[in-house]
């Protein structure tokens, strides 16, 4: 079993599904003894509206798996909290004197969930961490490797500067919420990787991930840089890239930087076709929502052999240590890997990407 501390320098290791024993698990669910049948509730309680990838793909994804895995028995409470801490844990409030049976949850602040997700545990309440390891005592963590997220961001960024990059190549950084753990994991990996080849010229801790406010952080940075003296642009994700991109518009900008991004949008993928935006991080949805679910069914149902099939890995939060965990491995996804990434994996159609703006575009990056 390997151990990850999260709030340290973490394994770049990046596992699959298979390596973590998923796709062949052991153990049926006729020889567990479970502590609840099919009919069942799963709370789900996502983080923002910012973010297009929780109501398109993470939701919609675990409704599908919970109906499969309870025959359709079990029900799914969803909440967004629309960037609001304090919403978000009226939210759970909420779930935990509805008595629902397990508990999904990402953190729009994962300290300051903390309280609310003891008061679930003092309920009976299992609460699985998804995405942002929440503080408190959580019963398993599904996310991706964080720390290598910012390494892929920061690598493909210098190879988007080409043979020649300098360490007088300026960068600005454009990092995620102080709330959000794993912003502060993207910028380390990040941060390891352009130290020594390029300079950081300005960095930005962007509150909760507004794309307006990185728009005005960008415009900062160019009237004291100069758009001219700008060779890159680190963007922990794709809605940030896209007030990126429009700060740099608006000081005349024409051909973009290297801008990189975390989500795989379609606005990005557009983008990326375009020439806007370089490389975004594809995480692959299915693979987290459905291990999400999986995880949540099988506590409540009192599976063990399936669920720690599904929690080979262990991370450490500020308060909790040992949580069982699962981690996503994620791809680079740059013009001339969308077909073999967002394509293949059935998360856009070609007719999606290809629409009539993009026809040229596409057809260059070989998207038929």
């Amino acid at each position: 079993m390997r151990r990850i501390a999260m709030f340290v320098a973490a394994s770049t290791m990046t596992l699959s599904l298979a390596g973590c024993g998923v796709l062949n698990a052991t153990g049926s669910s006729s020889t567990a003894t479970p502590t609840k049948g099919s009919d069942i509730t799963v709370g789900v309680l996502m983080p923002d509206k910012i973010n297009t990838r929780y109501s398109n793909f993470d939701y919609p994804i675990m409704k599908s798996k919970i109906a499969e895995l309870t025959n359709n028995q079990g029900k799914v409470d969803y909440e967004n909290a629309a960037s609001s801490a304090s919403a978000q844990a009226k939210q759970m409030q909420k779930m935990i004197d509805d008595k629902v049976d397990v508990i999904i949850l990402d953190s729009v602040d994962a300290h300051a969930i903390a309280g609310t997700v003891k008061k679930a545990k003092d309920a009976g309440i299992p609460v699985i961490a998804y995405d942002r390891l929440a503080e408190g005592p959580i019963d398993a963590y599904v996310s991706f490797d964080n720390e290598l997220v910012g390494e892929v961001q920061a690598r493909t960024l210098l190879e988007g500067l080409g043979s020649n990059v300098d360490t007088s190549d300026k960068v600005i950084m454009v990092n995620g919420s102080p709330t959000d753990p794993n912003a502060k994991q993207f910028k380390t990996g990040a941060v390891s990787e352009l130290t020594g080849k390029v300079t950081i010229a300005d960095s930005y801790d962007t509150k909760d991930w507004d794309p307006v406010i990185a728009q005005q952080e960008v415009t900062k940075a160019i009237d004291a840089i100069g758009k001219d003296n700008i060779a890159a642009v680190y963007s922990a994700n794709d809605a940030m890239a896209a007030g990126v991109v429009k700060a740099l518009r608006a000081a005349g900008v024409t051909s973009m930087p290297p801008i990189t991004g975390q989500d795989a949008d379609l606005d990005a993928i557009h983008r990326i076709l375009s020439g806007d935006q370089y490389m975004t991080v594809y995480k692959p949805y299915p693979d987290e929502a459905e291990a999400a679910a999986e995880m949540a069914v099988y506590k409540v149902q009192g599976k063990d052999i399936q669920f720690d099939a599904l929690t080979q890995d262990t991370v450490d939060s500020p308060t909790t240590k040992n949580i069982p965990a699962q981690l996503v491995q994620v791809n680079a996804v740059t013009k001339s890997k969308i077909k073999d990434t967002v394509v293949a994996d059935g998360i856009y159609k070609i007719s999606q990407i290809c629409t009539a703006a993009y026809k040229t575009a596409c057809a260059q990056a070989g998207l038929k």
